[in-house]
This record gives C-alpha cells, structure tokens and sequence, in this order.
C-alpha cells in the first residue's frame, strides 16, 4: 500500500482584503505593478489587467499542479506605524482567474522570505482579523 501525502490546504488560511501595490518580477528581470486583492499568510491574490496577465503567464492559460509559474513578489505591509516594511518573497503563481473583459486575478503562493517578512506579514495579518472581529 503506498503512502499517502498530506497536503497542506493553503484554502484554509485566513484572507484580509487588502488594496495595495505589489512588483512582481518574472525571472528574467521583467517586472510589474498590480493590485494586491487580498493577503494571506501563504500567498497573495493579485488583480491586473490582459496585458500584465499575458506578461506573467502565457497564453493566458492556468498554471498546471506542479508547473507553476515562479515570481518574486515585493509590497509593503504597515506593521510599525510610523514606517511600512517591505516584503520581498520568493513564489508561485498557483491561480489564473478572469474576472471581467480586462481584469484577471493570479493567485501567488509564497514560497520564502527575504529576512523577516514572514512575521511581518503574519503580524499585519494577525491585526487587521482582530480589527475585523472588533468592529462586527
């Protein structure tokens, strides 16, 4: 009986709306700006139009499991009042969805952190679900 692979849900991890900015580098050098749509710990969902879409991924076609696009991935998170930190990671981008006639959504799983943008983006996402949950 062959053993089986746990596969972590990356679904079940909690989602903040975010709008921001977000460069995303493709390998050779080539870089974009779009709209971060929301942030997790895991990944980011990242909003952009044709052109860009068509940049990143060709032909427009969803990445297939295990042929995932790699990308590196730079925002900024406000963690300390005074001064945003920016994040810089290494990812994959996992999700190809078209939204509307010149919007599409690429979903981008982390893959590793330059320094400490981990805990950076886990603490801004820690806040902003405690935010949430105050206000409802």
């Amino acid at each position: 009986m062959k053993a089986v692979t746990v596969k972590p849900n990356l679904r079940n991890q909690q989602r903040v709306d975010v709008v921001s900015d977000i460069v995303i580098e493709k390998p050779d050098g080539c870089q974009l700006t779009c709209k971060i749509s929301n942030l997790s710990r895991t990944g980011v969902m990242v909003s952009c139009n044709q052109e860009a879409a068509g940049q990143l991924i060709p032909r427009l076609r969803a990445p297939s499991p295990g042929n995932w696009i790699d990308v590196k991935a730079c925002f900024s998170v406000p963690v300390v009042a005074t001064q945003p930190v920016t994040i810089s990671a290494n990812g994959h981008i996992v999700h190809l969805r078209r939204m509307a006639r010149d919007e599409f959504q690429l979903g981008i799983q982390f893959a590793d952190f330059e320094g400490n943008g981990f805990d950076y983006i886990d603490r801004y996402v820690r806040k902003l679900l405690a935010d949430t949950t105050k206000s409802a």
